[in-house]
């Protein structure tokens, strides 16, 4: 969804700051799992489309679990907490797209699933809204996720 017609918002940014988070994940020898969101056939966002693919931008090295999920909680109808227990994992650093449905779902469900989640706090976004700029939508949900869902960190002050 990243190239798809809405363009997100300080995407440059952003896919800076993921390789960034992604290098210091393989520095501390952390598990990368990335979720591409598909969904139905003949949808926008069917398996296959190039609106479900990652983004090329992404400096990936071949060794990250790359799972699918169909729902914005990328906890549901996965085995993705099978996957982070088989590798020992307690905790979860949660960024990507969109702010208010994916990354906002899966903070939620880390937390009750009974991780320690992280949300990077310049490490998601989303496109505006008819209601608000997604500027805004942003920082509403680091404000509202942080504390009882999950700890927001800057990238930059985050250490895996």
């Amino acid at each position: 969804m990243f190239h798809g017609p809405d363009k997100p918002w300080a995407g440059e940014a952003l896919i800076n700051t993921l390789n960034s988070l992604l290098s210091k994940a393989r520095s501390a020898g952390a598990p990368v799992f990335l979720a591409r969101h598909v969904g139905p056939p003949g949808s926008p966002i069917e398996p296959g489309s190039p609106l479900t693919q990652l983004v090329q931008e992404l400096l990936l090295q071949g060794d990250e679990v790359i799972f699918e999920k169909s729902r914005p909680n990328a906890f549901a109808m996965t085995d993705l907490v099978d996957r982070l227990k088989a590798c020992g994992s307690q905790g979860v650093v949660i960024a990507g797209m969109k702010t208010q449905y994916c990354v906002d779902s899966t903070c939620r469900a880390a937390r009750d699933l009974g991780f320690d989640a992280v949300l990077i706090a310049d490490g998601h976004t989303c496109t505006d809204t008819l209601a608000l700029k997604a500027e805004n939508i942003i920082a509403h949900h680091n404000a509202t996720l942080a504390g009882p869902f999950c700890r927001v960190v800057h990238a930059e002050h985050w250490h895996f």
